[in-house]
């Protein structure tokens, strides 16, 4: 799939890009605001495209003072094509926070960066996904991490013993995955990418992180950073609770 203009997946035509534009701002438009608006299109192909589309009936045109503006014909039979033309990268982060949300153990956090987020890729580009992972066994725990373990764990002990099984045990970042957890992380992450690849023809590019190291900055690039916090597209942000009730121990 082409990350900035969706609809070639469909329509090598102007016609894609044309509808999405009127599909997306749901306004009558001039010829020239289409153009602009539009991944892809000089102006005059934009006005040959609107054109066809006009004696088709998908469009509607009219004069709205001195400028010949264009509309979506929203009663047209094709219209929900428009549609779905205009909410592809959309649907793209519909089908990951559903995936991602189903995922046991859960992320801490997970986000789409890079030319994906951005829209500026093509049909060659991964799809960028930062996830950040409770703790496997052996990775390091950040100061801030056992200090929250320490506090909620000692709330649980408090906690009336009726309530005391829907406290969490320690804190999400802190939480410590079991070996069998870890295999079940690994094969959804797998799984992931062969899904992302169904949907896109796009190869799923995963950045792996621990909590440690998505708190601390440990081994990250400025760079890498600096990207994800211009263009994070979030997908998951799990609470601690959620975390803890996914790690622990049946």
């Amino acid at each position: 799939m082409d990350l900035s203009d969706p609809t070639r997946s469909v329509t090598p035509t102007l016609d894609g890009p044309v509808l999405a534009v009127l599909a997306q701002t749901g306004r009558p438009l001039t010829a020239g605001e289409v153009a602009s608006l539009a991944a892809r299109g000089s102006e005059i192909g934009v006005r040959r495209t609107l054109a066809r589309l006009v004696d088709q009936g998908i469009v509607h045109a009219h004069q709205m003072g001195r400028n010949r503006v264009h509309e979506l014909n929203r009663e047209h039979l094709a219209a929900p094509v428009a549609d779905l033309l205009a909410g592809l990268r959309l649907e793209l982060w519909k089908r990951l926070r559903e995936q991602v949300s189903s995922f046991s153990p859960k992320p801490f956090y997970a986000c789409v960066f890079g030319s994906s987020a951005r829209g500026d890729g093509d049909f060659e580009s991964d799809i960028d996904l930062l996830l950040v992972h409770p703790r496997f066994p052996g990775e390091q725990i950040a100061k801030y991490e056992m200090w929250s373990a320490v506090v909620i764990g000692l709330m649980s002990i408090l906690t009336p013993p009726k309530t005391a099984l829907l406290q969490p045990t320690t804190s999400g970042a802190a939480a410590l995955l079991s070996p069998r957890h870890m295999r079940a992380w690994e094969q959804q992450v797998d799984r992931l990418h062969n899904e992302v690849f169904s949907w896109t023809g796009n190869r799923l590019q995963v950045i792996d992180l621990s909590t440690y190291e998505w708190t601390t900055g440990e081994g990250i690039s400025s760079e890498l950073l600096d990207e994800i916090k211009r263009d994070a597209v979030v997908i998951s942000k799990a609470s601690p609770l959620e975390l803890a009730a996914a790690t622990r121990s049946d």
